[in-house]
């Protein structure tokens, strides 16, 4: 049976998950205050002063300093204190967990087709920071390509393959999105890491990853062997065919749990 679920949540009153998008903020701005976070990476609860954001109680944030790109979430929120500012670093971004649409059951998967559901620019800051206002990239596109139902095209090497096969059946491919030719992933290993691609006709070409290997890695394996993993079953349970183009994009379900429903006590779920 095709299952589909409509997927609407909004925060606690006096706490959530960070489901405000950051556009939401006032134009009067945000009341400053004083932020307890929790590091997992680290297990490390430290104090952070704020003055962008309306956070609360289980907001994921990213902060300036030492513990810079590393996830963390708010465990307190004190708006009477009183600082040295110079004593304190700051909360620089809050993820944007707000989810509101239609997601289908696919797999271990939920998959939208509609682009305003998961989109990569929302997804992605769950897992970084923005990039800084001096960080500069370039690329280039060599054109080589691969089939997707053969992935011996990328020539990863036996133990890169053996490390992506490893990373793809422990899910941590924990998004994908196909959006006419040009596809973007995420894959979870040390650190998050960001894949770009193009896609037509069965065919892989200019994948890229954020480990920044100037060979095919374990993440482009292990993204490439659930995209294929993933179309098949999109075609099977939903009828989508990629040669026709459109949009798609698929989140692990464990990872929308914890980001998008972990903490949640407001909300609704529709299962049809």
């Amino acid at each position: 049976m095709k299952r589909k679920i409509g997927f609407e949540a909004e925060r606690q009153e006096n706490g959530g998950s960070g489901v405000r998008p950051v556009s939401e903020n006032t134009t009067a701005g945000p009341r400053k205050s004083l932020v307890q976070v929790y590091f997992p990476a680290r297990g490390m609860n430290l104090a952070y002063y704020n003055d962008r954001f309306d956070l609360h109680v289980g907001d994921i944030v990213f902060v300036d300093g030492k513990l810079e790109g590393l996830r963390g979430q708010v465990t307190d929120v004190e708006y009477s204190f009183k600082i040295r500012l110079s004593d304190y670093k700051r909360v620089i971004a809050m993820a944007d967990t707000h989810i509101s649409g239609e997601l289908h059951m696919a797999g271990s998967y939920l998959a939208a087709f509609d682009p305003g559901t998961i989109p990569y620019e929302k997804v992605i800051t769950w897992f970084k920071a923005p990039d800084r206002e001096d960080d500069v990239y370039v690329s280039g596109s060599g054109g080589r390509g691969f089939r997707l139902e053969d992935l011996s095209g990328m020539k990863a090497g036996a133990a890169m393959e053996d490390r992506g096969h490893a990373y793809f059946m422990e899910n941590r491919v924990v998004y994908l999105c196909l959006d006419g030719g040009c596809g973007r992933g995420i894959v979870e290993g040390t650190s998050a890491y960001e894949l770009e691609f193009d896609y037509g006709s069965g065919e892989i070409k200019n994948l890229t990853c954020g480990c920044y290997c100037v060979y095919p890695c374990k993440h482009g394996v292990a993204a490439m062997l659930q995209l294929r993993e993933t179309l098949k079953l999109l075609e099977e349970k939903y009828g989508f065919d990629w040669n026709q183009g459109g949009y798609a994009a698929v989140i692990s379900q464990s990872t929308f749990h914890d980001f998008v429903m972990e903490g949640k006590t407001t909300g609704s779920l529709v299962f049809r």
